[in-house]
């Protein structure tokens, strides 16, 4: 309990840490410090809503194993079939997809415009994709962000995460690698997302494809030595 308190304040001293570094580039600067705190709080509830380690949870309640004793000990989707059960690993990318896209639509209706202005936008883009990948509950040992990216990328901008989507999909159908449809698709999304949106508002994405490099560096190694599974392949 004492390191997931210690995980928890270190989650949100990162998050004001971002506001604040934010907010040394918006107009005003650090004079309104009430702002401050509700961007930083309203960041560290993004960051919590994606480090809900729903592949665990459903993996356990449906196999009784945990997923971080399997396979890569991820706790994405992928690991999580590695448990035998379809329907654990289909309800886990629904609601790693979710965790990133619910949060963020309710904070496009009922949040006021002003309360994430540019560049702060980007970290609360980001926040539930960073929340998936090092949750504090599981000493910031998470998942992967695909799904979680996928679900973010839907309240971003809607055509631009299908056609990451179809990315996803026509790579996995060449190479049957999911691992490397991954790394295709979102390595390619910021020059995809120039055919969307201005320019200026795919600087996130390529910090979002980033994190989804860093996450698979262990998979990058597997892909490079000829070592990395394919669909189909035993124990995938």
């Amino acid at each position: 309990m004492r390191t997931i308190f210690r995980n928890f304040l270190l989650a949100y001293v990162a998050c004001l840490a971002i506001v604040l570094l934010g907010t040394a580039f918006t107009e005003g600067g650090f004079l309104d410090q009430k702002a401050i705190i509700n961007q930083a709080v309203f960041l560290f509830l993004l960051y919590l809503s994606g480090s809900i380690p729903f592949g665990l949870l459903i993996a356990k309640a449906f196999t009784k194993q945990d997923v971080r004793h399997l396979g890569s000990g991820n706790i994405g989707t992928t690991n999580v079939l590695r448990t035998g059960s379809k329907l654990a690993a289909l309800l886990t990318l629904s609601f790693d997809l979710l965790k990133g896209l619910t949060p963020l639509l309710l904070l496009q209706h009922d949040a006021p415009p002003a309360l994430f202005p540019e560049p702060l936008l980007y970290g609360a883009l980001l926040a539930p994709v960073l929340g998936h990948m090092y949750p504090c509950w599981l000493n910031f040992k998470g998942g992967k962000g695909i799904a979680t990216g996928l679900g973010v990328l839907l309240a971003f901008s809607w055509p631009l995460a299908l056609m990451g989507l179809a990315t996803w999909i026509i790579s996995a159908i060449l190479f049957r690698i999911a691992s490397l449809a991954g790394l295709i698709a979102f390595g390619l999304l910021p020059f995809i997302a120039l055919f969307f949106v201005p320019w200026q508002q795919t600087i996130w994405l390529v910090a979002l494809s980033a994190l989804v490099f860093l996450a698979h560096r262990d998979n990058i190694k597997r892909l490079l030595t000829g070592q990395e599974k394919k669909f189909g392949d035993a124990s995938i």
